[in-house]
């Protein structure tokens, strides 16, 4: 009842009875407050508590905010709920995405599967982040929201790519976006995920991108 008698007498930004600010002073910022300091704390509560051995479906916002040292208030102004927060939690100990050289298109390419064998090698290396995605896999909402915030964009991103360079006359007009995709990214994903026993050698995503390239460009397949 305290709570709730002191948020009825506390005044509102913009009432009318609201004092005008000093001359020269900043008016109240608006909008979801920002503080790279807490966030960062939040974050490192995550992995701190998935470093002791915590399922994510254990996880729960009031434990985070427990462990981050915050009020449960301050993590929900920043995240929806916890998807959300792991989704930004695997970001920060994932390998960050390039920025493309847009040079050309296969200067291109071999940037963005770079990234993934960069990526790759991360979670041969990383046991933390292995067993996360393994239980992702048990969390349809939370492997949703994977797909929807990190994964989707990244697919974009080489759709993109490919567009331009059939628009720039690097490959043949009518070049099945999609599935020239797949036939780039399919190769360092298999041994990425599938067949981690072979080597991420340091020139394979050329070596996948020339490959690639020879059979999509005109005269490729004879």
């Amino acid at each position: 009842m305290d709570t709730e008698r002191a948020e009825r007498q506390a005044p509102r930004h913009g009432a009318p009875d609201t004092p005008a600010p000093p001359p020269g002073s900043e008016p109240p910022a608006r909008g979801r407050p920002r503080s790279e300091a807490v966030e960062q704390a939040i974050v490192e509560g995550v992995v701190k508590l998935l470093e002791e051995g915590v399922p994510l479906a254990e996880l729960s916002i009031e434990r985070i905010a427990r462990t981050a040292g915050v009020g449960k208030a301050t993590i929900y102004r920043r995240w929806s709920g916890k998807e959300e927060l792991f989704v930004d939690v695997l970001r920060s100990i994932e390998v960050p995405d390039p920025e493309l050289p847009g040079t050309c298109l296969r200067d291109d390419l071999v940037c963005l599967l770079e990234h993934l064998r960069r990526r790759g090698l991360t979670m041969r290396r990383s046991a933390l982040l292995h067993n996360v995605f393994a239980q992702m896999k048990t969390l349809p909402r939370l492997w949703d929201a994977y797909h929807e915030i990190v994964i989707d964009p990244r697919r974009r991103v080489m759709h993109d790519v490919l567009r331009r360079g059939v628009a720039e006359g690097e490959l043949p007009p009518g070049t099945d976006v999609e599935l020239a995709a797949d036939l780039v990214t399919g190769p360092m994903l298999l041994r990425s995920v599938l067949r981690t026993d072979m080597p991420l050698a340091d020139d394979l995503a050329e070596r996948i991108v020339d490959l690639a390239l020879a059979g999509l460009r005109p005269g490729g397949g004879d």
